[in-house]
C-alpha cells in the first residue's frame, strides 16, 4: 500500500505542483485518496487545458527525454532535432492557495458523498438484479441462471484502463493472433507499481482516435509480432487514451505535444517518476526496438541494482528472522522444560481429581440407575395389577362368549374368555397383565387371513373385530 510520502510525491509528479505544504494541504482534504484529489484538480483546471496542443498534421519527432516532476532532471538522449518541451507553470502564489483550497474541500467531500450514493446504488440495483435473475425473471434467466451480479468495486483509473484494453483489442486485435502489448487493467499508478515490484520499466502509450497516424501506428507497429513480444517480456505496458480522464492528465503530465506518443517512466529514487524516453510521432517497429533496446540497456545497471538490493534485503530480511527464530525456539525449549514439569505436576493432580470425580459419578451413576430400575419395576407391577382388575372375572363359556388364544415368540400360550362386546384394547391389557413381554411396542396379529390389530382398531369389539366366537392371535415385536 503506498504510504503518505508516496502519495504526495505521486501527486506532485501528476500535478506538477512544487509546494509540498499545498499538495499535503489537497490530499488531506480528500482524505489522501490519491484518485479522488488528482480528479478534483484536474477538473478544477479543465478550462486551462481545452486548448490542450494535440497536433494532427505535426510530423515525427526525434525520441527525447523529459523529467516527469520539474525536479527531475532533464537529459536529451536524440539527435539536434529534439524538441523541448514547454516550460512548467510557475509554482502557485498564496492568493491561488487561499481560493482553490475551499474549492478543493467542497469538491472533494461533494465526491465522496456522490461516490457513496452511486455506490449504494449500485449495490441495490446489483441486489434487485441478482433477485429477479433468482426468480427467473432478470435479464440473465435465458442462461438458466449460471451468471450472477457480483458486487466488485473497481476504481474509476482501472476500470478505464480495463475499457482501453478491451477497445485496443476490439480495434487491432487480429483474429486468432495475440500480437499486441498487453495492456495492465489497472491504474497509472497501480502499474507503475507494479513495474516497480517486478523490476521492469513501464511502457507507457497515450492513444488520440483521431490523430490520422494512430490506425497504421497500433497495427504496424503496436501490433507487430517482434514488437510486442519485447514489450511483453522486457516491459510492463499501459495505455491510456486521451478522451480518458487518467489518460488525458498522463498527457499533461508528460507534456504529449505530438501523437502516436509512446514513452518509457520509473520511479525514481526520489519517490517521483522519472521519464527516461518519449517517442512523438509514427515509428516502424524496427525504429521503436532500436529505441527500446538502448533505454533498457541504458537502464539495466539501475534494474539489476534494484533487484540485487531487494535480493539482500530479502536475504538480510530472512536471515535476521531464522536468527530470531533460533533464539526463540532455545528460549521456547527453556520455557518448555519447566513449563513441561509444572504441567507434569499438574497432570498427575487432575489425573487424582478425575479419578476420584469419575468414582463418585459411577456410584451415582450405579445408585440412579438402581432406583430408576426399582422404580420401573414397581410401575410395571403397578400396571399389570392394574390392568388386570380392570378386565374383572373371566366369564363363563357361552354364547356371548369369545375364546381368544395368544402366542408369544417364546413360544408359549395363554387363552382366556372374554365378552364378544369387549373391545380389542382388552386383548392388549390382558397381555400386559401377563408380564410374559420384556417390550411394550408389539401387536397382536392373526394368521389367517393375516390382520393386524393396531391402534386404529382398539375400540372395536371382538365381534366386529370379527374374532368371535374364538380367534387364534400371535404377539409380533415392533
Amino acid at each position: 500500500m503506498v504510504d503518505v510520502a508516496d502519495k504526495l510525491a505521486y501527486f506532485q509528479a501528476i500535478t506538477g505542483l512544487e509546494d509540498p505544504d499545498l499538495c499535503t494541504e489537497i490530499l488531506q482534504a480528500h482524505n489522501w485518496d490519491l484518485e479522488l484529489a488528482i480528479s478534483s484538480f484536474t477538473f478544477n483546471h479543465t478550462d486551462n487545458h481545452n486548448n490542450h496542443p494535440f497536433s494532427s498534421t505535426s510530423t515525427a519527432t526525434d525520441t527525447t527525454t523529459t523529467p516527469v516532476d520539474p525536479s527531475n532532471t532533464t537529459t536529451n538522449r536524440s539527435g539536434s532535432s529534439a524538441i523541448a518541451p514547454a516550460a512548467p507553470p510557475p509554482p502557485p502564489g498564496l492568493a491561488w492557495k487561499i481560493i482553490t483550497l475551499p474549492i478543493s474541500v467542497i469538491s472533494g467531500s461533494l465526491g465522496i458523498i456522490s461516490g457513496a450514493v452511486g455506490f449504494g446504488l449500485w449495490a441495490a440495483g446489483g441486489i434487485l438484479s441478482y433477485s429477479l435473475g433468482f426468480i427467473g425473471l432478470g435479464s440473465n434467466s435465458s442462461r438458466g441462471g449460471d451468471s450472477s451480479a457480483q458486487l466488485v468495486t473497481v476504481s474509476p483509473a482501472s476500470r478505464e484502463a480495463m475499457e482501453f484494453a478491451a477497445q485496443f483489442e476490439r480495434d487491432y486485435g487480429r483474429s486468432g493472433s495475440s500480437s499486441r502489448p498487453n495492456f495492465v487493467g489497472e491504474g497509472f499508478m497501480d502499474a507503475l507499481t507494479r513495474s516497480r515490484n517486478s523490476f521492469k520499466l513501464l511502457f507507457v502509450y497515450l492513444h488520440s482516435p483521431d490523430h490520422p497516424d494512430t490506425p497504421s501506428f497500433c497495427e504496424g507497429t503496436l501490433c507487430s509480432e517482434v514488437f510486442s513480444a519485447f514489450v511483453n517480456e522486457n516491459f510492463v505496458a499501459w495505455g491510456g487514451s486521451i478522451r480518458g480522464s487518467e489518460g488525458f492528465k498522463m498527457s499533461n503530465s508528460l507534456k504529449a505535444s505530438r501523437f502516436p506518443f509512446c514513452a518509457v517512466v520509473m520511479p525514481a529514487t526520489n519517490q517521483r517518476i522519472a521519464l527516461l524516453q518519449q517517442v512523438e510521432g509514427p515509428k516502424s517497429p524496427e525504429e521503436m526496438l532500436v529505441i527500446l533496446q538502448r533505454v533498457l540497456e541504458e537502464s539495466a545497471p539501475v534494474l539489476v541494482a534494484a533487484r540485487l538490493e531487494a535480493e539482500e534485503r530479502t536475504t538480510n530480511m530472512r536471515l535476521r528472522e531464522e536468527q530470531d527464530a533460533a533464539y526463540r525456539a532455545a528460549l521456547e525449549a527453556d520455557q518448555a522444560r519447566e513449563q513441561q514439569l509444572r504441567e507434569e505436576q499438574e497432570r498427575l493432580e487432575r489425573e487424582a481429581a478425575e479419578a476420584e470425580r469419575k468414582r463418585k459419578e459411577e456410584e451415582e451413576a450405579q445408585e440412579r440407575a438402581a432406583r430408576e430400575a426399582a422404580e420401573k419395576e414397581a410401575a410395571l407391577v403397578r400396571m399389570r395389577q392394574e390392568k388386570a382388575i380392570s378386565l374383572g372375572a373371566e366369564p363363563e363359556k357361552g354364547p356371548n362368549v369369545t375364546q381368544v388364544l395368544v402366542r408369544f415368540p417364546t413360544g408359549e400360550r395363554k387363552e382366556r374368555r372374554f365378552h364378544s362386546t369387549a373391545a380389542i384394547q382388552s386383548l392388549y391389557d390382558y397381555v400386559d397383565s401377563l408380564g410374559c413381554l420384556d417390550v411394550e411396542n408389539y401387536s397382536l396379529v392373526s394368521n389367517f387371513p393375516r390382520v393386524v390389530y393396531g391402534t386404529d382398531k382398539l375400540s372395536l369389539s371382538l365381534k366386529e373385530a370379527g374374532l368371535h366366537p374364538q380367534a387364534s392371535l400371535f404377539v409380533e415385536l415392533n
